[in-house]
């Protein structure tokens, strides 16, 4: 099924260690400065020489701690009946080695997966789901879990049994929904009946009983709305998003927010509809711009159809910024890398997935934390794609 895992990093008793002892990071070059200073440990010495010449393994933190590898296990696995002085010293070794213990052989050992499942909609541009990727991949290694990834392409007429065949056969602890499958109903109510918790990344229905993570939306389009209202415009055309994400009503709303705040009308030729991909947001500008009187700015609802409208309005040399404003949303690597580079609004998305993912992986060890619903604020980033008329 073409199932992906992400790289696993040290456990979290192996984190705690690291937060009651102080922050410390090894690299080779500074592996080789410890040895150096350190000739009263000979033992300490020979194992930070096997961990410079290979990945340590659990028979040399056993050597390191001078305990059995049984007892190494038991510490990285969290089970009782370990005196803290051993555990202390196992830690300490774990730390000292840079020691990552291999989740697929936890769980065999622990009758436990240590997976995390991410299922999201396969998309045409990448730029997003690399952001979500990369906050649940930082969760993940953190608490020495894996992540296994499953892309969706809809309409997809077997998404149940996809998802729940999925689950079974990979032995899922928690499953992360990005939207749009953050929004089914049905996926929430088969993952339920699974007993599989879940954690939602910006779902359109916010119930603070659930693990959910979102961005401002509604107030961050109404900000950069403002913005380009402050800086001028008066006609201001706006491309949405897939209708299906709660995101592109919000967004859309903050924009009709700030309009009736000055007191302008919205035509409805000026709401263009797009799919957040490069290619509907060149067609959406081409209608736009063909209009008798087209806008003077263009607020895109992502940063790929943002660059869809620079791509469009170059091919009818209209000029940017000078005869055309245009502003993205999500902030992706793509605004600084296009020019002129894209004024737009920063999602703290990576960290907005990060958390969802750190407090799912505490639910399912029975842990607690303040909130289980998050919403985060957004930013406005100017740079050249903007200016006043």
């Amino acid at each position: 099924m073409g199932y992906l895992r992400g790289r696993l990093e040290p456990p979290s008793c192996v984190a705690e260690a690291r937060r009651q002892r102080g922050p410390s990071v090894f690299y080779p070059e500074r592996l080789r400065t410890r040895v150096s200073k350190s000739h009263h440990d000979s033992r300490g010495d020979e194992a930070m020489n096997v961990a410079m010449k290979k990945r340590p393994t659990i028979f040399d933190v056993a050597k390191l701690a001078e305990v059995s590898i049984k007892t190494v296990s038991r510490v990285i696995n969290q089970e009782p009946n370990v005196q803290q002085s051993t555990r202390n010293r196992v830690l300490v070794a774990v730390d000292k080695l840079g020691y990552k213990p291999n989740a697929a052989a936890r769980g065999l050992s622990g009758q436990r997966s240590y997976a995390i499942g991410l299922v999201y909609q396969d998309p045409q541009e990448f730029s997003y789901i690399k952001q979500v990727l990369s906050g649940a991949l930082a969760a993940c290694e953190a608490e020495g879990y894996s992540l296994l990834l499953r892309p969706i392409t809809f309409p997809e007429d077997r998404l149940l049994e996809t998802i729940r065949d999925f689950v079974r056969q990979s032995s899922l602890e928690g499953v992360v929904l990005p939207v749009p499958l953050a929004d089914l109903s049905d996926v929430q109510a088969l993952l339920q009946d699974l007993g599989v918790p879940i954690a939602q990344i910006s779902p359109r229905q916010i119930n603070s009983d659930l693990i959910q993570v979102f961005a401002d939306d509604e107030e961050a389009s109404y900000t950069v709305t403002t913005y380009l209202l402050e800086q001028g415009h008066k006609r201001v055309g706006f491309i949405k998003g897939i209708d299906s994400h709660g995101a592109t009503w919000l967004r859309l709303k903050g924009f009709r927010r700030a309009l009736e705040e000055y007191q302008l009308e919205l035509p409805p030729e000026l709401v263009v509809p797009g799919e957040f991909d490069f290619e509907s947001g060149r067609l959406a500008a081409g209608k736009l711009l063909e209009l008798t009187e087209p806008p003077t700015a263009i607020i895109a609802s992502n940063d790929d159809m943002a660059a869809g409208v620079l791509f469009e309005a170059k091919e009818r040399h209209v000029n940017v910024p000078e005869n055309l404003s245009v502003v993205g949303f999500d902030d992706t690597p793509l605004a600084q890398r296009i020019w002129p580079p894209l004024t737009t609004v920063r999602q703290p998305i990576a960290e907005m997935v990060e958390t969802a993912v750190s407090r799912l992986i505490k639910n399912i060890g029975g842990g607690t934390f303040e909130s289980r619903s998050s919403q985060f604020s957004c930013e406005l980033v100017i740079r050249a794609s903007t200016q006043a008329i």
